[in-house]
């Protein structure tokens, strides 16, 4: 007697979109430059000194890669200099930001979720991935979640097969 049992993978047959965040990551490496660097005695920044190292600096080892332009030390700096800074760097970079790595993370994220026609998820009944092996700031989430809460039947957070519930359209 050869009984045969077909397996049944009922998360496939639930109707979930799975949707993955990392997926809107980016690609190209984040640097920062931290104008500390230029501050005559980490306190002043000489302007006849700053001009001459924006004109002789190497540049081109920004290319294709995403720029964070900060100042870690209480100095004030005029805002011309970030200004400077950008001009030149915009010509290498893939972009520029005014902040750390994480402010140019969440900048970037931003960015990508601006784009994202949420009409596609009309009376859909999401799951946003949770855990995976690229970082997705908190901000991402949050961010996602008002624009598909406009539209979703039901948003969860998880994976498929373990999911919290964030959201439920009200018949």
């Amino acid at each position: 007697m050869d009984i045969q049992e077909n397996i049944v993978n009922k998360v496939a047959q639930s109707g979930l979109m799975t949707i993955d965040l990392a997926n809107y990551a980016p690609k190209e490496e984040i640097v920062v430059y931290d104008i500390k660097e230029n501050l005559f005695h980490g306190l002043i920044l000489k302007e006849k000194d700053f001009r001459a190292f924006i004109k002789d600096h190497d540049w081109s080892q920004y290319a294709k890669k995403h720029v964070g332009i900060v100042c870690s030390t209480d100095a004030i700096v005029p805002t011309w200099a970030y200004m400077l800074l950008a001009n030149k760097i915009s010509s290498y970079a893939s972009s520029v930001h005014f902040g750390d790595k994480d402010m140019v993370i969440n900048n970037l994220f931003n960015q990508a979720l601006d784009v994202i026609d949420f009409h596609q998820y009309t009376d859909q009944r999401v799951v946003v991935k949770g855990c995976g092996d690229i970082y997705v700031p908190e901000s991402a989430f949050v961010r996602f979640t008002v624009g598909l809460s406009k539209v979703a039947k039901s948003i969860m957070y998880g994976e498929p097969c373990s999911t919290v519930p964030v959201f439920k359209r009200k018949s």
